[in-house]
Formats: structure tokens, sequence, C-alpha cells
């Protein structure tokens, strides 16, 4: 991949021209060897899939990166996409009324985690992003700047999908009806 933009990491530079291509060329990666492409059949927040939130959530972590790298602070950001493109990889329907999938807020980082572990190897980092993504909600927070940045991402991303297509995009003030 030619490269013109760099990124602070830990293991030297990273350069990166494209944060939307390099996070597609990951996402295409890791569907070729493992079960991220199932990811498009499950639902996420609102009508947005499971693999789109993923790819939502890396893009946002690679301009969060970004804004940490002026700083002067590294980020691993090979680490911080695969964490963010698996955070979610728990391969199933949340929706459905199967009783396994009850409290899935407190229990599908470890689903995923687990399912990640039977189709890659994961590094330290990748291993925190997945399992800690969700705290509070899952009260143990996250330990390197890699899961953190991928937990807020998430939060993030989440939000925008799930009240997005109910606002419209339009701010307005309560009982008013002016723009805000």
């Amino acid at each position: 991949m030619r490269v013109k933009k760099g990124y602070a990491t830990r293991r030297g530079k990273i350069a990166v021209e494209d944060a939307a291509a390099y996070v597609r060329d990951l996402a295409q990666r890791l569907e070729a060897r493992g079960r991220l492409g199932a990811t498009r059949s499950f639902i996420q927040h609102g009508d947005v899939s499971v693999y789109d939130h993923v790819l939502a959530v890396a893009k946002t972590s690679i301009c969060m990166a970004r804004v940490l790298s002026r700083v002067g602070i590294a980020v691993d950001v090979h680490a911080l996409v695969r964490g963010a493109l698996l955070h979610d990889y728990f391969l199933y329907d949340w929706h459905d009324s199967d009783p396994s999938h009850r409290l899935h807020g407190f229990k599908h980082p470890f689903f995923a985690l687990e399912r990640a572990e039977e189709d890659f190897d994961l590094t330290p980092i990748e291993r925190n992003i997945i399992a800690r993504h969700m705290f509070p909600l899952v009260p143990i927070p996250p330990a390197c700047r890699e899961a953190w940045i991928v937990c807020l991402a998430d939060k993030a991303c989440a939000l925008g999908e799930t009240i997005g297509g109910r606002v419209g995009g339009k701010c307005r003030m309560r009982g008013r009806g002016k723009r805000a």
C-alpha cells in the first residue's frame, strides 16, 4: 500500500494514505481467514449490521488515534484496527429470543473474544480491546490506550446508529419548534 500520512505507533511509524482503505483491506483479510463476513447478516443497532458497525468503529478509532498522534501519544494502529474490527465478533443475532442471548450487553465481549481466539492469533492489545470495550457496563476498565479508544469510538458509533435515524439530523429545542 502506498503511503503518505504517518501515525505514531509503539513499533515506530505505520503510514496510511487512506484510513478507510486501510480498514477495508484489514477487514477483507479477516473475512478471508475467519468468519467476519458472517457479521453482515446480524443487525447491531437500528438497521446497521454488525459488519458496518465494526467498520465504523475502526474508522472512528483511527480518527481518534490521529488526534492523539498530533500530541505525541503513540498508538499501535494495526492492533487498534484489528481489535475494533473484532470487538463484536460474537457471531449471533442478539435480537433472537434465545435465552443464551439474555444480558447480551454484559456477556458479548467474552463471546466475541472466544470466537476471535478460535479464528485468529490475537495480541494482548487486541484481547484487551475485545474484552473491555463495554466498560463501564462490564466493570473492568480497559488496560491500554487502544482499548480506551475503541471503547469510546464504539459508544459514539452506537449512539449515532441508534438515534441517527430517529432524529433525522435535525436538532430542535423541545417545545419551541426552533432549530438549536
